[in-house]
């Protein structure tokens, strides 16, 4: 099964308001940036473009929407709300009844990708001068 659709069988089986916020978060995802991929790895929803950006899931109680570099991020909304002591990472956590700041999410799905190409042009970079030394 392709991840697309491995992620309409785990929205399909959270159900209830839990699947209802997980498939707004994957429409917000998908809509931020036109060249973002949707993946299936640890059993979850992944985004990437140029790496990795965002992750969602589902649990008992809430449904996690992960920034894999959410510590680089600016995040001017304070929507991060979890993992805030993570080196790297960032989360909010929306919990039932919990309003989604859309053009927030939107903004911050687009910050981890910019972030994502200024890594991968800084790395080329680097890449290259090594490369040049020898």
């Amino acid at each position: 099964m392709n991840a697309s659709k491995l992620i309409d069988k785990q929205i399909a089986d959270l159900g209830g308001w839990r699947g209802k916020v997980f498939a707004r978060l994957r429409k917000l995802i998908n809509a931020a940036d036109p060249g973002i991929v949707e993946d299936w790895k640890w059993n979850t929803a992944v985004w990437n473009r140029d790496g990795m950006v965002c992750a969602v899931g589902g649990f008992k109680d809430h449904v996690k929407l992960n920034f894999f570099k959410g510590a680089s991020l600016a995040d001017p909304r304070g929507l991060f709300n979890a993992g805030l002591e993570a080196k790297t990472t960032r989360a909010v956590d929306f919990n039932e009844g919990n309003k989604i700041d859309e053009p927030a999410i939107k903004n911050l799905v687009r910050a981890a990708i910019a972030l994502n190409q200024k890594t991968k042009v800084v790395k080329k970079e680097r890449d290259k001068k090594v490369a040049s030394a020898k």
